[in-house]
């Protein structure tokens, strides 16, 4: 028996007979282990646009044990050998550390009562996001969940600008009316974090629509802007996620669906959520590869992630992606997170990504530890800047309440006299003064 088919996980997408049960996760099984990287060559093999309607349906179809090749193990490995270079390990490890820490602020800000309504943070996925959107042009477009603040400092969005929008300053990348689950930036293409489950894919369906239409329709033959979506696993049993896979796959939109499967929704283990727990394979059926990888481990996610960019830029439509992954902290910062078993959360915390990463980086004399100190050393200044940025910055004044929010607010927003009515001293009585 291989490795590789050998390996128990709870999520297993190695082969199996109907008989056969999916492993419980509070059970103690073994993720892969970082001696297995995966195989792009093998992972999104795509056909040619004149294949017929039924020879699309037998898109290559990527089970995790095959996804997977084990790698010799050596005490040196040469260069050519690695995945990555050093100036592309400084900056996976410097996007990592960056939304960590950014993410562990956030919480100290919350609870002295800097920020209000939900927060949900991201500890301990920071593999997908950097593993996908480092590999973005600036024109790339990436579409959220209430889960948004690092999606949006990795597509380029400064922590201060974050940080502000936490704070519901005017400095914020929403000049404060978004928030924490509603992050947005025109200049980099971030479209928004939703609060919605499911609001983003048609939004990112939509925006990779207008890539196509741009260069089919209107010719702009440089025109080869990617979407990538991301959404959680209990997402998957909505509506959305199916209607617009099946868009994206009949117009071959470039658009990459990133399933962030943390296992649990909310408090809802996935096991129990869904009829078939393998989201990966529900890409297939709409005539799309579907690919399951190990998103607790950046390396891995980001060969998937070259393969299926690449894919999307040449025409060659869209792919679904699962990446399973774990979040270190409840589901916001309201949840004490007392559903999940504490070996569960053991098991996972001992995967710890960006720990995976630094490891990788010494032992392959990418970096050494002094100079990774110095980076971590960069984050803190950083962290703190934006922390004092938001803090000095003005709150949006009361004539910016209806801004953005109707087309034409006149005879809603606007009196007779041309003035905003929320500038109207009394347009809030009876409201809870902040």
């Amino acid at each position: 028996m291989s490795a590789a088919s050998a390996i128990i996980q709870p999520l297993s997408f190695s082969s199996r007979s109907g008989a056969e049960k999916l492993s419980d996760p509070s059970v103690k099984t073994p993720f892969f282990s970082s001696s297995f990287l995966p195989n792009p060559s093998k992972i999104l093999s795509s056909r040619s646009p004149s294949c017929s309607s039924s020879s699309r349906r037998h898109v290559s179809v990527l089970p995790v044990s095959n996804a997977i090749k084990e790698s010799n193990v050596k005490a040196k490995i040469s260069a050519s050998d690695l995945l990555i270079t050093r100036e592309e390990g400084l900056e996976l490890y410097e996007d990592m550390v960056l939304g960590r820490s950014f993410e562990d602020m956030c919480a100290q800000m919350y609870y002295r009562g800097k920020m209000f309504g939900f927060v949900h943070l991201y500890n301990g996925q920071e593999a997908v996001s950097t593993g996908f959107i480092k590999l973005l042009k600036q024109e790339d477009s990436v579409c959220s969940t209430y889960r948004d603040h690092v999606h949006a400092i990795s597509k380029g969005v400064s922590a201060r600008a974050v940080m502000a929008e936490l704070f519901g300053r005017t400095t914020g990348c929403c000049r404060g009316q978004g928030g924490s689950m509603h992050m947005f930036s025109k200049e980099h293409n971030v479209l928004g974090g939703f609060a919605f489950i499911g609001e983003g894919i048609p939004v990112a369906t939509g925006a990779a629509f207008t890539s196509k239409y741009r260069r089919e329709v209107l010719k702009e033959e440089d025109c080869d802007h990617v979407t990538l979506a991301f959404f959680g696993d209990g997402t998957c049993n909505n509506g959305q996620f199916f209607e617009c896979l099946n868009m994206a796959a009949l117009w071959k939109l470039p658009i990459i669906f990133v399933v962030e499967n943390n296992l649990w929704a909310i408090g809802m283990s996935h096991l129990r959520a869904t009829s078939d727990p393998e989201i990966w394979k529900k890409g297939p059926a709409f005539g799309m590869p579907g690919v399951h990888v190990d998103g607790m481990d950046v390396l891995k996610v980001r060969e998937v992630a070259k393969e299926a960019i690449a894919r999307a830029r040449r025409g060659d439509g869209p792919t679904l992606v699962e990446c399973e992954t774990y979040r270190f902290r409840g589901h916001s910062l309201a949840d004490p997170d007392e559903l999940r078993d504490q070996a569960e959360k053991a098991r996972y915390a001992a995967r710890d990504p960006i720990t995976a990463l630094k490891k990788y980086i010494i032992e392959n004399s990418l970096a050494n530890e002094s100079e990774l100190k110095a980076i971590e050393k960069k984050i803190d200044e950083i962290i703190e800047d934006a922390v004092e940025f938001a803090d000095a910055s003005p709150h949006p004044p009361r004539s910016q309440l209806l801004e953005n929010v109707f087309a034409d607010p006149k005879g809603f927003g606007i009196g007779p006299d041309g003035r905003y009515r929320c500038e109207d001293p009394g347009f809030t009585a009876g409201t809870a003064q902040v």
